[in-house]
């Protein structure tokens, strides 16, 4: 049983119709056994709220930050009307600030043996799967003064998927991808390149391309265009260790990690590429292995919502042993870590060439830019020391940079915005080198 509060207001006033009117135990009871009747019709009148029947449809999944709905039936199979409020329970995360509270009521007004339908809007702040928890309905009396309450579970998730900032830089690495497959004019041939057709010479094309004998046929000069090979093996390994927890700005490492990481999956595939995943800190913590084309990409993404930053240190020893068992040919790995002189002189460096003698490998970081505002900071005490306390920093990673580019891996050190676009100019570049 659940009371209203019209039905304070009433004994409110009804204290005072007896203070001032009825002054004795007559009037108490009087007042008192009119409002409990009201009660009791109310309870007698209401729908029952066990025998409703609820189902959920909406949104399953939703890009970080964009608003999704998720739809309630509520069907009332009794005699009597449905009149009442839902309270739609989800965790805080899911809602858009601020709307924790307006957002998961609704007001119900179900005829007998009909059905209404509320949805609750919904916006979550944070990746991975968001729950239902129970919805609540409290069904009132035609007098309002009371009501059934009763909860139940009608079971939904909503992932919240990586935002993909990045996506914006695609058209332009695409337009750079169709230049390297020789829909345009390409003056450069790397060595692992293939041929792909002849056309007639143009001006400031490389004329180690000319083909004399295709010449003599044509009696004009022509020129063989070369575009890089496909089907190609990227594996991408996610380091989600305790260095991946390292907030830049508003949001962890790992979370510019996983942008660029998306915008090379979708560009690699669209290059006829195959890409893999795999997250690793001390064991495994997901993957994504020998998808399809169309598939590969959903599939990523879909994997990349379930990560979080762990609080350990990663095991680079079961890391390089797992992408080595993965890549079971020629690769180019792209290994998103830190660059953090310990972990990475103390348990990448020794472990580099195991990777290197095989593979190609790119070591992505993402850097700080707070680091190069403290560097410029002069005047007071504090600047200065906080200026010495970046240079300093800077000047590490740069040195576990060069160590780990002696090795034979290619670094890149940027920030969260810089990072994703440099890693797919990084993978166009060796591509068109013919390196993969």
């Amino acid at each position: 049983m659940a009371l209203t509060g019209r039905t304070a207001l009433l004994a409110a006033l009804g204290s005072l119709v007896v203070g001032l009117l009825l002054p004795s135990w007559a009037g108490l009871g009087a007042v008192g056994g009119v409002l409990l009747l009201g009660v009791l019709a109310d309870l007698l009148l209401a729908a029952p709220v066990r025998s409703l029947q609820l189902a959920r449809e909406g949104d399953a999944s939703v890009r970080l930050g964009e608003p999704a709905t998720v739809a309630l039936t509520v069907a009332n199979p009794s005699r009597r009307p449905l009149r009442g409020r839902l309270r739609d329970a989800w965790a805080p995360s899911a809602f858009r600030p601020g709307t924790e509270l307006t957002a998961a009521r609704h007001t119900l007004l179900v005829p007998p043996g009909e059905r209404r339908r509320v949805s609750t809007a919904l916006q979550p702040t944070r990746r991975g799967d968001h729950r239902a928890h129970r919805v609540t309905i409290r069904s009132l009396g035609p007098l309002g003064l009371a009501g059934r309450q009763g909860s139940h579970q009608v079971p939904w998730t909503l992932r919240a998927l990586p935002p993909f900032t990045s996506r914006k830089h695609l058209p332009s690495r695409l337009a750079r991808l169709r230049e390297l497959d020789g829909r345009t004019s390409l003056l450069t041939r790397g060595q692992g390149t293939e041929f792909d057709s002849l056309r007639e010479y143009l001006p400031g094309d490389d004329v180690r391309s000319i083909d004399w004998r295709a010449s003599a046929r044509r009696n004009t000069v022509a020129v063989r265009t070369w575009r890089p090979e496909r089907d190609r093996h990227i594996l991408i390994v996610l380091d989600t260790g305790r260095t991946s927890a390292g907030r830049v700005g508003d949001a962890p490492r790992l979370d510019a990690a996983l942008d660029a990481a998306l915008l090379l999956t979708a560009l690699a595939t669209k290059a006829g590429d195959r890409v893999d995943l795999l997250a690793h800190d001390l064991r495994p913590r997901g993957s994504v292995l020998g998808r399809s084309a169309t598939e590969v990409l959903p599939a990523v993404t879909h994997a990349m919502a379930l990560l979080e930053p762990a609080l350990v240190e990663t095991d680079l020893r079961a890391l390089t042993a797992a992408a080595l068992r993965i890549a079971g040919r020629r690769s180019l790995i792209v290994l998103l870590t830190g660059l953090d002189a310990g972990p990475a002189e103390d348990g990448l460096l020794p472990l580099l060439p195991q990777l290197t003698k095989r593979h190609e490998v790119v070591v992505a970081a993402v850097a700080d830019p707070r680091l190069a505002e403290l560097a410029t900071g002069r005047g007071t005490l504090a600047a200065v020391y906080g200026a010495a306390a970046a240079e300093q920093t800077q000047a590490d990673r740069r040195a576990t940079a060069d160590r780990l580019t002696r090795h034979g891996a290619t670094v890149l050190d940027a920030p969260p915005a810089t990072l994703p676009p440099a890693l797919a100019d990084t993978y166009l570049a060796l591509k068109a080198a013919g390196r993969l």
